[in-house]
């Protein structure tokens, strides 16, 4: 089993907190869902952000080979920019909400495909090795977290092409709403979200993503067994 490695404890900061993933903050996503959102459980959009955790045991380092659990045949891919905290933030204003964030990193979000969006079942969001993530690039290096390219490729052809702009929540709203009702601390990652659509992959593939002035990786998807 390969593990989140040490590379990540260097300046500007530690990857050392949780990884906070955002539902539903793509608008297509959100569209997607026709009139249902108006009926149980949804009974409405959402009026804060829906998050779910990416845990330990779900984190792994660019550039390695993924492990996916035994009979796991395909994965869906997402894209997402992640916000990384630099200092503590809780309940702040929108205004300057980004203070609080030290940089950005291209994550590779995998999940079993499902159906359910406000209460995602751990067994699809939280199997092993599916979060990856890239290096860090300082918040200085990104000149506008909200109007960045996001490109997936699949076996070296292109998979998606969509963009940060679509969100719902921009970064620093996205910040402002979630530290309403809970602290984010240094080494935290709060993504972005992932956009509609995102693409499946089969064990076997290589799956690439990049995002505009952010950075590029690849991943190979294996299984524990392969």
């Amino acid at each position: 089993m390969t593990t989140f490695l040490s590379h990540f404890d260097v300046p500007p900061y530690k990857l050392s907190g949780t990884v906070y993933g955002t539902l539903l903050n793509h608008r297509k996503a959100l569209e997607a869902l026709g009139e249902s959102v108006e009926q149980a459980p949804y009974k409405g959009a959402p009026k804060a952000p829906v998050l779910y955790v990416k845990p330990r045991n779900t984190l792994r380092s660019a550039g390695q080979r993924i492990e996916l659990p035994e009979g796991t045949t395909s994965v869906q891919v997402g894209a997402s920019l992640g916000l990384v905290m630099g200092r503590t933030a809780c309940r702040v204003p929108v205004n300057s909400a980004m203070d609080f964030v030290a940089g950005y990193v291209v994550v590779n979000d995998l999940s079993i495909p499902h159906d359910s969006f406000y209460r995602p079942s751990l067994r699809f969001k939280s199997i092993d090795s599916s979060c990856v993530i890239g290096q860090v690039v300082p918040k200085a290096k990104v000149k506008d977290p909200d109007a960045l390219e996001v490109h997936i490729e699949i076996d070296g052809e292109t998979a998606q092409t969509t963009g940060t702009a679509g969100m719902i929540r921009p970064a620093a709203r996205l910040v402002a709403d979630v530290t309403e009702f809970m602290t984010l601390s240094p080494g935290d990652v709060l993504l972005l979200g992932v956009a509609h659509g995102a693409p499946l992959a089969r064990i076997g593939q290589r799956v690439a993503i990049c995002i505009e002035s952010v950075g590029r990786f690849e991943t190979e998807l294996g299984t524990e067994q392969s």
